[in-house]
C-alpha cells in the first residue's frame, strides 16, 4: 500500500477544474474535476469516446481546453507567458499510445534528444545518461543502436519509457502502455512501473483498458463517463457503484478473470 493510500492530507501534483474539451460541434468533457496525488498510480479508464487520452494531453498542455483550469505542481499550465512553463514541461514525462518514437533515430538518439533539447547538455554527456535511462527501463545494451522498426512491440514501449524518463520527471504520464503487448510483457511492464515509482518517488497518470494492470498497480481508479469523472477511488470502491458502464466492465467475464488472477497472487 502506497503512502498516498494511508496518509489522510494528501499533496495535488495535477488538477482539473471545470475542464470542457470541444473538437468542432463535439464536447467530449464538460465540467471535468480530477486530482493525481503525489506518489500514486492513478489509473483512468472509460469506454471508447470518453476523451482518455484527450484528458492526458491536456493535462500535460498539448490540448488547450475550451474551459476551466489546468495546474500542474500549483502552476496554471496554459496561462499566457507563465514563467516556468518550460520547467514543468521537464518535471512530466509522457509516454505516448505507440511509443511515438522518431523513426530515423536510434533508441538511444531518441532518448538522448530531450537531454541535449531542453537540458542543453553536451551530446557526449547526454548520450551518456541515454545509455542508463535504457537500461532502468529494462531494455539490453544492444537496444540504444537499433533503429524503432527494429524492435518487438514490448521493446517499443520500454524505449518510450526511457525517453519519458529522459528528464527525471516527477510525474509520469502513460497512455495505453501495455495496449497490444502480450500478457508476460504486459505483466511485466506493469511491475517495471512499479518498481520505477518506489525507486524514483514518481507519481503515475496511467490511461488503460487493461484490467489486470488495474488491480495490479493501480492505487485509485478514475471513471470517465458521461463527459466528466464519474468516480476516482480505490478499486474495490469504483467496482462496486452501481453505474452500469462500471458493472459491466469490473463484473464482466474479464473482469471477474482478472480479480480471480488478482487474487490468486495476492
Amino acid at each position: 500500500m502506497s503512502a498516498a493510500q494511508t496518509n489522510e492530507r494528501f499533496e495535488i501534483v495535477a488538477q482539473a477544474r471545470g475542464v470542457r474539451n470541444c473538437f468542432g460541434a463535439q464536447t467530449v468533457h464538460e465540467g471535468l474535476d480530477l486530482d493525481v496525488r503525489r506518489g500514486e498510480v492513478l489509473a483512468v479508464v472509460g469506454g471508447s469516446g470518453t476523451g482518455k487520452s484527450v484528458l492526458l494531453r491536456t493535462l500535460v498542455g498539448l490540448n488547450r481546453p475550451a474551459a476551466g483550469s489546468v495546474r500542474l505542481f500549483g502552476q496554471d499550465v496554459y496561462a499566457p507567458g507563465a514563467p516556468g512553463n518550460a520547467n514543468l514541461a521537464r518535471r512530466a514525462g509522457v509516454l505516448f499510445q505507440q511509443g511515438a518514437l522518431f523513426s530515423s533515430l536510434t533508441v538511444l538518439e531518441n532518448v538522448a534528444l530531450p537531454l541535449v533539447e531542453h537540458a542543453r547538455l553536451p551530446v557526449g554527456e547526454a548520450t551518456h545518461l541515454a545509455a542508463l535511462k535504457i537500461a532502468l527501463a529494462g531494455l539490453p545494451s544492444g537496444a540504444g543502436g537499433k533503429l524503432p522498426q527494429e524492435l518487438s512491440g514490448g521493446m517499443i514501449k520500454r524505449a518510450a519509457l526511457a525517453r519519458a524518463l529522459a528528464l527525471d520527471p516527477d510525474i509520469l504520464f502513460l497512455d495505453e502502455p501495455t495496449a497490444g503487448l502480450d500478457p508476460i510483457g504486459a505483466a511485466a511492464f506493469d511491475q517495471l512501473i512499479l518498481t520505477l515509482r518506489g525507486a524514483l518517488g514518481l507519481t503515475v497518470f496511467l490511461v488503460t483498458h487493461d484490467l489486470d494492470t488495474l488491480y495490479a498497480i493501480a492505487d485509485r481508479v478514475a471513471v470517465l463517463a458521461d463527459r466528466r469523472v464519474l468516480i476516482n477511488d480505490r478499486l474495490e470502491t469504483v467496482a462496486a457503484t452501481g453505474n452500469a458502464w462500471i458493472q459491466e466492465y469490473f463484473h464482466g467475464p474479464r473482469g471477474r478473470d482478472a480479480q480471480a488472477a488478482h487474487e490468486r497472487v495476492s
